[in-house]
């Protein structure tokens, strides 16, 4: 396939890697440079989590307790796409239809030396943290209304994996590159890590950061 020309976003208000020019100066070298957004990243999906696990005991309406968890599953897949990938980890995600109608999936990584070195290494954790750990509760809650054959709840959770996934899968090929087969990645990258961990633990002084790894990125 030939290669295409990317456009801007037409709502691309701050060009993509120029955030740091919009960080306040006063929050350098605190714990959390983003503590709004890395909140946010968190609470729309916990909070769709929570409703679901316990909104039969506040109401017995399924619509009620569906368009609320949707709600906040919606918020949240905006948010992590829009917000948190690019300020956290400087990591995006989109798509465009070109000329030839054609639709390009974009996925764009700051990995340079100088802007990773800048990422904040707790916001990059929970950032993680939070978008591989919520597919894994929906998956168990998928397990439960399967076998528990409740189909009604079955179809908000589907709908909950389906907007998940897409971050994660999103994220995942920002982080290990457009081109390369992401089994394969998945594969060289855990390899990779237990050799560099074991060798780390032995030579790495007690308290200092283990290093980061760059990876590039593509458009398909």
């Amino acid at each position: 396939m030939a290669s295409a020309t990317v456009p801007l976003l037409d709502d691309d208000t701050i060009p993509f890697g120029e955030e740091d020019e919009m960080r306040d100066p006063s929050r350098a070298g605190q714990k959390y440079t983003h503590p709004y957004v890395t909140f946010f990243h968190l609470f729309f999906r916990g909070a769709a989590i929570l409703i679901y696990m316990f909104c039969g005991w506040f109401s017995d309406s399924f619509i009620t307790s569906f368009v609320f968890v949707v709600l906040f599953l919606s918020a949240d897949f905006w948010t992590v796409k829009n917000i948190s990938g690019r300020l956290l980890v400087g990591l995006r995600w989109w798509n465009y239809v070109d000329d030839d109608g054609v639709s390009h999936w974009v996925f764009e990584s700051k990995n340079s030396e100088s802007y990773q070195s800048r990422v904040n290494k707790n916001e990059q954790r929970i950032f993680w943290l939070g978008l591989i750990l919520c597919p894994v509760f929906w998956g168990l809650f998928f397990l439960f209304a399967l076998f528990g054959l409740k189909f009604k709840w079955l179809l908000l959770v589907m709908i909950a994996i389906a907007l998940n996934a897409a971050n994660l899968y999103g994220y995942v090929k920002c982080n290990y590159g457009a081109s390369k087969d992401l089994n394969s990645a998945a594969t060289d990258f855990v390899k990779t890590q237990l050799f560099k961990n074991a060798v780390d633990i032995m030579t790495r002084p007690s308290g200092a950061p283990p290093p980061t790894n760059v990876r590039p990125t593509g458009v398909v």
